[in-house]
């Protein structure tokens, strides 16, 4: 049993040491290599008098769970967001994960999520703090041997280095857990210095002393849309096993807008976020800042900048409206976006099932956003910022297009999610993952481009994009941010002041088409659309 624990403790310091932060990158050579802190840490252990030794294997032993864990955390990042937790910025993240939990898999899956969570944290540290004490004891008691191994496995470490030896692409000597350690000091560093690098960005404003008259003009009269398609991204308009499917409904909505008298207009934005952070995303093109963090976002809605929304009701010349079926608690922030109303999951008159995470069908979302306000007889002007998050992770079940005149209040979705998949059952197989992601794109472009058939006129304008790429398990290993962006208009006045854009006509951009950072898009739309503009 002695013996037995010993290996024991020894598999797991030494498991800790080479545990990569990245899924990916587990594999089985990956713990065949002879790690630098390990042979540094016994060197310090046998030089030390017993008392400091003592102390040094339990204060290395924590140290070793905390950097576990900040690798398990990298692991969960990596997955989702395709990169590393990081250490100043993201705790606030673990509460919006366990929000997902419980929208996704219930209640009970978020207690038992946040448990195990808990638990884990526990475990791993007890486990590598006693292990590492048991190891120090042991190499006391046989120190000769201890000695002896330390001084071969320095030796082998800085030969591996020399001669640059390699399994396959992972070389044999390791010192991850120096550079994990290093990134992150600077990670640290960096969060620090954030807030004053984002404030000084903040106070440029190319419009901030444009008169109310002279902001817009080019739209004035119009009724304006802002889209967002939660996810949609590059992936399911270029991907092998997605583009033939999401490519027939963008020819068949480019096709059926044509025949309505609508043209259109595509390019590609790359997004501040990757797999999650719609919410970094939206406040990223509505502000033309690069809101890529959770401190960003705190310091832009808490600050006077202006948005796009908020130049609009600065002109007086159009109501402001969000629609934002995603949102199911109260959101100050709407405030800081100058929304005149906002309805959310609660205001719509849905009294339908949810569907996973997703409180609100789009489809139904934008019948009641025509039903609410955009169909009123007494209104002037109107502009809109619309969140369309039926294709928001888990993608399943899926809702999928009926006959508008039977929305009713939702409650004939009820038989639709019935009719899905269960997501539990969805996610134990990547494909199954992808195929459903791809339907629910296809039915968020389904329900926008019927509802503008349906609903727009001379004057209505849609700009719709997706906020960003979904996660990797459907990206398959793509590292891209881009995502597609696209205006629609009947008036051909509007898409003529953007024609220098160099965008692709139809709702599909082409492969070449312009990229831009997605925080210049402000700018851009409303140079475009200002008195210079056209």
């Amino acid at each position: 049993m002695s013996v037995g624990t010993s290996v024991l403790a020894g598999l797991l310091v030494l498991g800790a040491l080479l545990l990569p932060n990245q899924l990916e990158r587990i594999t089985f050579t990956a713990f065949l290599r002879i790690p630098a802190e390990g042979i540094l840490l016994a060197g310090l252990l046998l030089a030390l008098p017993a008392r400091a030794r003592r102390v040094t294997a339990v204060v290395a032993g924590l140290l070793l769970g905390t950097l576990t864990l900040v690798k398990a955390l990298d692991m969960g990042f990596y997955s989702v967001l395709v990169r590393p937790f990081d250490l100043v910025l993201d705790w606030v993240l673990l509460d919006d994960a366990a929000a997902w939990v419980r929208e996704s898999f219930g209640r009970s899956g978020e207690v038992l999520a946040v448990a195990a969570a808990l638990l884990l944290v526990v475990v791993v540290l007890v486990l590598t703090t006693l292990a590492t004490v048991r190891l120090t004891n042991l190499m006391v008691r046989h120190r000769p041997v201890a000695a002896r191994t330390t001084l071969i496995l320095g030796t082998a470490w800085i030969t591996c280095v020399t001669l640059g030896v390699q399994f396959g692409d992972i070389p044999v000597a390791s010192k991850i857990d120096a550079e994990l350690v290093d990134n992150r000091i600077q990670q640290v560093q960096a969060g620090l210095r954030d807030a004053d690098v984002f404030r000084r960005q903040a106070a440029v404003d190319a419009f901030a002393n444009t008169p109310p008259d002279r902001l817009l003009t080019g739209l004035r009269g119009k009724d304006v849309l802002f889209t967002f398609i939660e996810s949609y991204g590059r992936t399911a308009i270029e991907d092998p096993a997605m583009a033939p499917r999401v490519d027939a409904v963008l020819k068949e909505g480019t096709a059926d807008l044509k025949a309505a008298g609508f043209a259109a207009r595509s390019g590609w934005l790359r997004s501040p976020v990757t797999g999650a952070g719609s919410w970094l995303a939206h406040s990223t093109f509505l502000s033309g800042l690069w809101i890529k963090n959770q401190q960003r976002y705190r310091n832009l809605t808490s600050s006077d900048r202006m948005t796009l929304t908020r130049y609009f009701r600065k002109t007086g010349a159009w109501s402001t409206v969000g629609i934002v079926p995603g949102v199911r608690r109260a959101w100050p922030e709407g405030r800081f976006f100058g929304l005149d109303h906002i309805y959310d999951s609660e205001h719509l008159g849905y009294h339908g099932p949810y569907f996973s995470w997703t409180p609100v069908p789009d489809q139904f979302s934008l019948e009641a956003f025509q039903r609410l306000e955009f169909g009123r007889k007494d209104r002037g002007p109107m502009m809109a910022e619309i969140i369309l998050a039926s294709s928001h992770n888990p993608w399943a079940p899926v809702a999928h297009m009926i006959d508008w005149n039977d929305l009713g209040d939702g409650s004939i979705f009820e038989r639709i999610k019935k009719e899905g998949k269960d997501p539990k059952e969805v996610w134990k197989n990547p494909e199954s993952v992808r195929a459903e992601y791809r339907g629910a794109i296809e039915y968020s472009l389904r329900s926008l481009t019927g509802f503008l058939r349906r609903y727009g006129d001379d004057d209505t304008v849609l700009v719709f994009l997706g906020d960003h790429q979904p996660v990797p398990t459907v990206t398959a290993g793509s590292t891209s941010r881009e995502v597609p962006v696209t205006i629609v208009a009947r008036d051909p006045k509007i898409l003529d002041r953007i024609s220098d854009w160099g965008w692709t006509e139809g709702l599909k951009p082409a492969h070449d088409a312009p990229i831009w950072p997605m925080n210049r898009f402000r700018d851009r739309f409303m140079t475009a659309y200002g008195p210079s503009g056209g």
